[in-house]
């Protein structure tokens, strides 16, 4: 007779929990064990490699149990990216508060968030788990792209097929630039401050900037 994996059973417990869980994402319960989860996951990437950390060793830092692990997050990736996108937004917010207008200068704070990004990553995971931002880089340079978007005049957007294609085309190559640059600068040591880094490659990058400010 064909058994369940009992493996099965948590996965589908977790899938029901994980309905209930996100119609209640505001109730202080919810963020409280989200962040304890997150805060075990984050001391874990210090001292294991990532593909060595399970579930179980995530439930077991946070003090809780499996199901109530997927409740809130169907796997490690899943926990992974919440908390490098957490971390990226927070960054980000922290640099463009007070920008209204894309400019220069709106694009040189972003740009800054980005280097910053990159460098708390690598604190964060000090060992051998270098990989982990690229495993999620596609949603990174989407969300700078949205966030330059984000200033753009909507009527300027609606204007003209073109207009909308070369603002789309611009914020693209802007945010994978970006992203590009500071990765690199990263990955080479940090030879200068970010904000050398940035002064010195803003020439180029404003030369990707047009569409979008003119």
């Amino acid at each position: 007779m064909y058994k369940q994996h009992p493996f099965y059973n948590v996965v589908l417990l977790g899938e029901i929990l994980t309905m209930t869980t996100k119609k209640n994402e505001a109730d202080p319960r919810v963020i409280r064990t989200r962040r304890l989860l997150q805060d075990a996951f984050a001391s874990l990437i210090q001292e294991k490699d990532f593909e060595s950390i399970t579930v179980k060793d995530i439930a077991e830092r946070a003090t809780v149990n499996r199901a109530t692990f997927y409740a809130h997050f169907i796997d490690k990736f899943e926990i992974l990216e919440a908390r490098l996108m957490e971390s990226f937004m927070t960054i980000i917010n922290r640099r463009i508060c007070g920008h209204e207008v894309l400019n220069e200068e709106t694009i040189q704070s972003i740009f800054l968030g980005v280097c910053d990004f990159h460098k708390d990553l690598s604190a964060m995971c000090k060992r051998r788990n270098a990989s982990l931002g690229a495993v999620f880089e596609t949603q990174i340079k989407e969300k700078i792209q949205t966030i330059l978007l984000s200033f753009i005049d909507k009527d300027k957007m609606l204007s003209s097929s073109n207009a909308q294609f070369l603002i789309n085309t611009a914020s693209i190559m802007l945010s994978w630039g970006m992203y590009g640059l500071a990765y690199v600068w990263n990955k080479e040591g940090r030879q200068i401050s970010a904000e050398s880094f940035v002064k010195q490659s803003m020439p180029l990058v404003m030369n990707g900037a047009k569409a979008l400010l003119e």
